[in-house]
This record gives C-alpha cells, structure tokens and sequence, in this order.
C-alpha cells in the first residue's frame, strides 16, 4: 500500500527478485520496443523501486528523435532504457539503508554523484567528475519494471502527493537552482522565456519571490496558461530589450540565448534552464562590456525536499501542468503528443502497469 512504512530503525528487508524484467527502450529513432532485462542485484546502500509514472519532456524527445547531443557524444546508445522525470514505490531495501522501507512513495534525482571526488568532496555534487544521469547516461532509466538507486539519490513523498504530476519534482528542483544561482530578489524583472513545463514551473516559483515576471513564449495556450499564474503574457518578440534584470531561458531554443542576452538590461543575469546543443552568433566583448553573467544550470539535487514541500503546501500547482497519463504500451504516441499544442497543460506522463504476476 501506498505510503505504509516500517519503523526507520528496523526496515522490512523483504527479498529482492530475481530473473528478468520488462523495460520498454528506444531501440533507434522513432522505435520504441519492449526488452528483457536482469533484475537488478541487491548493493549495499541502495534502494529498489517500481516506477508508477514517468515525465517525458524535450530531452526525452530528442533521444526519440535520434538527434539528441546524448547520442552524438555517446553517451548514451540505442537500446536505451529512457525515464528521468519519474516517482514510484520501493520494493526492498539494502540492510543498510534506514530511512526507506517497502511501501514508500519516493522520488529519485536525474543526477547520481559519486560522493568519493574531488569535486563531492568540496561540496559540489554536481560537478562531480564521475556523474551518471538516470534514463541518460550510466544509469537505467525509469521505464522498466524496476530500477535500483542508492539511497541518498531517493526522496520520500508524502503519500497524499503519490500521484502521476509527482514526476513534476525533478524539472521543479532545476527550477529552484536556477533562482538560487541567479540571486533572485523582490526587486528584480523577471523575463522567462518558453512556457513549457518549465517555464511555466519558473512564472510560478519566480513570482513567490518577485513583483514582476513577463512569461515570452509563441504559443497563446502558454502564454494563457502564464497568465492564470500571474505572469505578464507576450510572444517573444514583442517586449523592449534591455529591460529586464534576470531573464530565465526555459525553452531550449537555440536561439533563445542571443535573444535573452538581448532582454537583459546592463549588470543582469542570464540563467539558462533549456538544454541547446547547436552552435549561435555571440559576441563575447558585448556580455563583457555590459556587465552580464550568464549562469548555467545543471539540476538542483539539493533542493528536493524542499520542492516536495512546496507541492505538498499547495505553492506549487501540479495537476494544472498535467496534459494526460499515456499507458506505457502507447509510448509512441505520448512522445507524439510532445510536439502538439496541449491547451497549456505541456507535461505528458507515462503510466506503468501495476504489479504483474511473479513480480515482486
């Protein structure tokens, strides 16, 4: 049952299956197939889960699509078991672990650290030299019937927040970096370009810190949807340049950079959230000479907790951002419904079967 938990100091140690498991992966563009997979082998220290839900978003679509940087650099190969935006229930726990028990709703970061680094070890986990990525690179992804993380990438939810928006939480905590970084302040403009999944996260986590915040987008469903949260709406074009302080790039648009070093008025900031491998015309001397700072913006694994307070508070809207849950034998279709207008709902989130017969 959801959200039943044993005692942290004397955990249910229930047996870890054996034999295989289904995954569903992209076995090359546009195919999706179903494949067979050991069941992971109990670690010290870790935590086995069965995935409920699993977020798709644009780096999923570009690995759909075969064209994304992943791919070209190799670090991640077809077949490739995808689902980094994902919550589920634990199944079993190492003898070591304490804080978990079978049962447990939780949610696992994107980014795996090493702990072991030289960059861990200064504090800076993600910069940490030997990263993996769930669903991306050196580490399954989350569509499978089961995957296993240590323990410290894995946080409980509350049981009331076990629902398919949950997966809301891994693009919310990047969010959350990007104003940490940034130094966002009541006195700041704040432009954000895209309205996405996380754009519309960043209207609504940027306007529980500042008076004004202009949402830029090209779709008038999102811009609506800005709107409804209490964002200034314009199409991207249509708004002064050099006029905003912090400007969030949340669209993943090549272009989008040059844009918003554009909109940043002289000593601003620049966060870039979206994720844009092609190469765009910039003139160094300009960002120098007009003060800017461009910061970039990997993820927020420590700031998962607090973001499931702020979903378990209400200060965070999730079934708003939700456009439907797909059954995962439809995956083909799910990753089709990313390229389509969803009346501002952008999120599209897989659902995996409940327990099958002889599965744990």
């Amino acid at each position: 049952m959801i959200g039943t938990r044993q005692p942290a100091t004397s955990p249910t140690l229930a047996p870890w299956p054996d034999g295989t498991m289904r995954a569903i992966a992209l076995v090359g563009p546009h195919t999706v197939a179903e494949i067979s997979l050991p069941i992971p082998s109990p670690a010290a220290g870790t935590v086995l889960i069965r995935p409920r839900h699993v977020g798709l978003c644009g780096t999923d679509l570009e690995l759909f699509h075969g064209d994304s940087g992943y791919l070209r650099s190799g670090r991640a190969h077809y077949p490739h078991v995808f689902g980094h935006e994902w919550w589920g229930e634990v199944v079993a726990v190492a003898p070591d672990v304490r804080d978990l028990a079978p049962g447990d709703p939780v949610v696992g970061q994107t980014m795996i650290p090493c702990g072991g680094c030289g960059s861990c070890l200064r504090g800076r986990r993600q910069q940490c030299r030997r990263m993996t990525e769930v669903g991306l690179y050196g580490q399954q992804g989350a569509t499978a019937d089961f995957i296993r993380l240590p323990a410290h990438a894995v946080h409980r939810l509350p049981p009331r927040l076990a629902e398919p928006w949950a997966i809301l939480v891994e693009p919310a905590v990047t969010v959350v970096e990007a104003l940490h970084r940034a130094g966002a302040r009541a006195t700041d403009r704040v432009a954000v370009l895209g309205t996405g999944t996380i754009g519309l996260l960043a209207v609504q986590l940027a306007l529980r810190v500042t008076a004004s915040v202009t949402a830029l987008g090209v779709q008038p469903s999102g811009l609506a949807a800005a709107a409804r949260y209490g964002a200034v709406p314009h199409l991207v074009d249509d708004v002064p340049k050099a006029d905003f302080s912090l400007v969030i790039e949340a669209s993943g648009a090549a272009e989008a950079f040059p844009h918003a070093l554009d909109l940043t008025e002289r000593g601003g900031r620049v966060a870039l959230v979206g994720v844009a491998y092609e190469q765009v015309a910039v003139t160094p001397g300009e960002l120098a000479l007009r003060g800017l700072s461009v910061l970039g913006i990997q993820h927020g694994i420590d700031h998962y907790p607090d973001v499931i307070g702020l979903f378990e508070h209400g200060a965070l809207d999730g079934p708003g951002l939700l456009a439907a849950a797909v059954p995962l034998d439809r995956a083909v279709d799910a990753f089709e419904m990313l390229a389509a207008d969803r009346g501002g709902r952008p999120k599209v989130v897989l659902e995996l079967p409940r327990r099958r017969e002889g599965t744990a």
